[in-house]
């Protein structure tokens, strides 16, 4: 599996030349800027939740601070040495770089890089590095080792002055300084086999299986452990499942390459298991084989990428209101991982930044269903998509859009695709915690375009809801082409509401420039309004009363008609 992309965190305006610098070493990183102090791909506002939130989501973290204050940061987290992702701290004029955590994921390879690139001498307190030039226990991507406890003792033997001898193909040992001598007693044994380590032995489990299966077997892990094991083959050395594309869907095939902690991929269904071994992997040798189940094993750790493709992923997620902050972890995640990025391209720019990698395409605000359909074009070509909407991607939004084009479609390889709806924060949401809580009871949330229903409809529902009491949130309140509607509304809601019903007005919520104002349905005019604008109009109950630092709250309480004692 590739290394994943760090991240390059800063807190002030001296550390942004350093941090663009080892940008130039990690062209896909993004710089994490704090909010007010200085301008990175991507603004925070707290150091430490933001340090524990990419820790917690295993990405590698490069802080240009003091190492004291990484180190006090994380220290709630330390639970558990070798499962934990690299972390560095760079001084901020990139006069030194000192790994902190993740010794066996690569945090001192890192660290090198980082030292080179800055010119500088990287402080490696590693006593097998140092001495050995390599991480006997953290063998490069495509090997896996043995056993990490058994592992400590064997190179505190070496340490010792013990000589060693390989056996095996490690190429990457070719250029380290180990004490070799033939008739050494310590061994360090590379291959699939399975075996018991003597010992003085260290193993180390080139990634050169695949299991392939072209029918659903009930009990899959079951299956592929026992299959290994009458081959002799080792489970540490698997590197993939491969499986017949009509099995894409399968929640079985997901949850064992979850199970393994091994990539999933999919190839054409032309045969039985062992006819798709020797086709999926080329050269490899079938070892163990039913017609459902074979085993393949290579000569050399398998490039998994060049194996099929991966079962399709389309997302559609919710940006939430617009602040980087307000955005749910999630759907971080998930843009992180996306291919492709569709949207609006308001909403798609307000995702950013991207990578150099990732493909956008943007269109425009009305192309909803064309947007929706080539999603599942791209996802059913093994792509992860992304399709962007702001705030709630279920609240007038494009999750609908996505499910009318999945439901009318009668393509296989569109059904097969992996889909999720990721929630956000919506507008009307946002807007009401900023004022306080006018939605803290029964309420409606409505748009008033009529782009896509008849305004009867609309009036008819305005009038019901409004005669219901419930507290209203209007989206698309007005635009250009539709300038009276809103009046007619607010026309409508009278019928039902006293004129001192408090209505909060919320503009741009969550992005730069917002503005917040509470107001009455009595002096609510139309002109107060435009299309970002979201209205909320309280019901009978709905209180105002003075903030201590200036303004109004607005609340609707939880309690109806008289207050409980």
């Amino acid at each position: 599996m590739a290394a994943k992309t760090p991240a390059i965190v800063i807190l002030g305006a001296g550390s942004l030349a350093t941090a663009r610098r080892i940008q130039q070493r990690y062209p896909d990183a993004l710089i994490h800027g704090l909010a007010g102090r200085v301008e990175g791909d991507r603004q925070y506002l707290e150091f430490g939740a933001t340090l524990r939130e990419l820790y917690q989501q295993d990405t590698p973290i490069i802080a240009l601070c003091a190492a004291g204050i990484v180190i006090r940061t994380l220290a709630p987290l330390l639970l558990e040495k070798g499962a934990e992702p690299p972390v560095l701290a760079v001084a901020e004029d990139g006069s030194a770089v000192v790994p902190l955590l993740g010794g066996l994921g690569g945090v001192n390879d890192m660290a090198r890089d980082i030292a080179a690139t800055l010119r500088v001498a990287p402080a490696i307190t590693t006593s097998g590095e140092l001495r050995f030039g390599t991480c006997l226990l953290n063998p490069p991507s495509g090997y896996s080792l043995g056993d990490l406890e058994q592992g400590k003792r064997f190179v505190s033997d070496l340490l010792a002055g013990e000589p060693v001898r390989i056996e095996g193909a490690a190429p990457w040992l070719d250029q380290a300084q180990l004490p070799q001598d033939p008739q050494a007693r310590r061994t360090i044994h590379v291959g699939h086999a399975e075996r018991e380590a003597s010992t003085h032995e260290l193993l180390i489990y080139p990634r050169s299986v695949a299991v392939v299966v072209s029918a659903e077997l009930a009990d899959l892990p079951g299956a592929v452990r026992a299959a290994l094991q009458q081959a002799n083959v080792a489970l540490r050395s698997l590197a993939c499942l491969v499986a017949a594309d009509t099995l894409m869907a399968s929640t079985v095939l997901r949850e064992a390459a979850l199970e393994f902690g091994v990539a999933l991929r999919f190839v054409a269904a032309t045969g039985d298991a062992a006819t798709l071994a020797r086709s999926s992997v080329p050269g490899a040798t079938v070892v163990s084989t039913t017609d459902n189940l074979a085993i393949a094993v290579a000569a050399q750790p398998l490039d998994v990428a060049q194996i099929g493709r991966p079962r399709g992923r389309l997302a559609v997620i919710g940006l939430g209101p617009g602040a980087a902050e307000l955005m749910v972890p999630a759907v971080k995640a998930e843009l992180a991982r996306a291919t492709d990025v569709l949207g609006y391209e308001t909403y798609v720019r307000m995702a950013g930044p991207f990578r150099a990698d990732q493909v956008l395409h943007c269109t425009d605000n009305r192309e909803e269903m064309q947007r929706a359909r080539h999603a599942f074009e791209l996802a059913a070509q093994g792509r992860s998509v992304i399709v962007v909407s702001s705030g709630d991607p279920g609240v007038f939004a494009m999750a609908a859009a996505v499910l009318e084009a999945l439901h009318e479609s009668s393509d296989p390889a569109w059904h097969q695709v992996e889909l999720e709806i990721l929630p956000g924060v919506s507008a009307s949401l946002a807007t009401a915690a900023q004022a306080g809580a006018p939605l803290g009871h029964d309420f409606c949330v409505m748009s008033l375009s009529d782009n896509l229903k008849p305004w009867s409809i609309i009036e008819k529902r305005l009038d019901l809801a409004a005669e219901a009491d419930l507290a209203l949130a209007f989206y698309n309140p007005i635009s250009r082409a539709r300038p009276w509607q809103l009046g007619r509304a607010l026309e409508i809601v009278g019928q039902h509401r006293t004129p001192q019903t408090p209505v909060v007005l919320g503009r741009d919520i969550g992005r730069p420039g917002q503005t917040l104002r509470v107001t009455t349905l009595g002096q609510l005019t139309a002109e107060q309004v435009d299309m970002r604008t979201m209205v909320l109009i309280g019901s009978s109950t709905t209180c105002v009363f003075p903030r201590a630092s200036g303004g109004n709250w607005v609340y609707t309480p939880r309690w109806y008609g008289a207050k409980p004692a």
